[in-house]
C-alpha cells in the first residue's frame, strides 16, 4: 500500500465529485472524512483512474465497499466488474473471513447479484436516489472470482 501523492488525491477526488455529485446531480457530502481510515483501489489506464472503489475496514459491522466508479471515458468496458472482483479479493485479504456490505444504487441490483451479492433491505431513497443494502456472505466470497 502507498500513500496518494498531492496530484494524485485532488485527481481521485475531482472525479468522485465529477461522477457522484455533478453527473448524478446529487448534492451531498462527498469529502465525508472516511477516507484516511479507507482502503482506496484504483484501476489505472494510461496513467489515469479509470475505476475505483472504496473499502472501509469493519466498525460497527463487516467490511463495506462504496463509492464504486467507472470514468466516464472507460464506461463499456467491464471495468465495473473488474474493480468489484479486485475490492471483494482485497477485503479477502484485508479481512479474511467477513462477509462483505454495500449500499447498491438499485439500478446496479442484478450487477451485483452477479458478484454474489444478496438483497437485505427494502429500497430507499439516499441523495435522490433509489439504493438497495447488498451483502456477500463469507462463506461465499472465500471462493475463487
Amino acid at each position: 500500500m502507498e500513500a496518494f501523492s498531492a496530484v494524485e488525491l485532488y485527481a481521485l477526488l475531482k472525479l468522485r465529485v465529477a461522477v457522484f455529485v455533478v453527473e448524478q446531480a446529487c448534492a451531498y457530502p462527498e469529502l465525508d472524512g472516511k477516507d484516511g481510515d479507507a482502503l482506496h483501489l484504483r484501476l489505472l489506464i494510461d496513467g489515469d483512474t479509470a475505476a475505483y472503489a472504496r473499502l472501509m475496514p469493519p466498525s460497527d459491522g463487516p467490511p463495506r465497499i462504496g463509492r464504486v466508479l467507472v470514468a466516464p471515458g472507460h464506461r463499456g468496458k467491464g471495468l465495473g466488474e473488474t474493480i468489484m472482483q479486485e475490492a471483494i479479493r482485497a477485503c479477502d485479504v484485508h479481512f479474511p473471513g467477513a462477509a462483505i456490505e454495500l449500499s447498491a444504487q438499485s439500478y446496479l441490483e442484478r450487477f451485483y447479484k452477479a458478484l454474489g451479492f444478496t438483497p437485505t433491505s427494502e429500497e430507499y431513497v439516499e441523495d435522490g436516489i433509489p439504493h438497495i443494502d447488498m451483502v456477500r456472505p463469507a462463506a461465499s466470497h472465500q471462493q475463487p472470482l
